[in-house]
């Protein structure tokens, strides 16, 4: 199968060989550019900015990423305006994630995408698929929090820390917890 095919299988959300040439490739490639990202001087702003817009699908103009940052693509990353990333932030970005303006993410925090099957003969052939996260604007997560695939997130939302979110949440509310369950509206 080639790269394209594969590539496409991937961020449609059906199963593909998550072992494949073409993928493995493409996570090299990102491996390389986060080593640089992550071994960089703090105070080398611009060469920090210049990796990671090379490296995220879009990001807008003002944010802080810190150091160290993971992520399995980067390009599947879409990450609005005047958004701060804290440090030891994973995004497993096999399916799109898109993060909304104004999102604070504390330290540690995971979003995943990829999914495995619970058949171990099937996931012991790397076989795998994949599910979007979307978190809208104005969201503020707490440090080690996780997000696991197909969740949304809607605007406004504050995640307590050490949430682990399975589910998707509407707007305007405060979560956590484990499963994450509403603990308030917010008006």
């Amino acid at each position: 199968m080639e790269s394209e095919d594969i590539w496409s299988k991937m961020m449609s959300g059906e199963e593909y060989d998550a072992t494949h040439p073409g993928l493995r490739a493409k996570l090299q490639d990102t491996r390389m550019k986060l080593w640089e990202f992550n071994n960089l001087r703090p105070d080398k702003i611009d060469e920090i900015q210049k990796i990671l817009k090379k490296l995220f699908g879009s990001i807008g103009q003002r944010f802080i990423i810190n150091q160290p940052f993971k992520c399995d693509y980067g390009c599947n990353i879409f990450l609005g305006e005047d958004c701060f990333i804290n440090f030891n932030c994973t995004i497993l970005d096999e399916a799109k994630v898109t993060i909304g303006d104004n999102a604070f993410i504390g330290p540690n925090v995971s979003i995943y995408t990829a999914c495995h099957p619970l058949d171990a003969n099937k996931r012991n052939k790397f076989i795998e698929w994949a599910e979007p996260v979307t978190i809208g604007n104005n969201v503020w997560i707490g440090g080690n929090v996780t997000i696991l695939p197909g969740v949304e997130i809607g605007d406004n939302v504050v995640i307590g820390g050490g949430a682990v979110v399975t589910r998707s949440f509407p707007s305007n509310i405060v979560i956590g917890g484990n499963p994450a369950r509403i603990i308030k509206k917010l008006p």
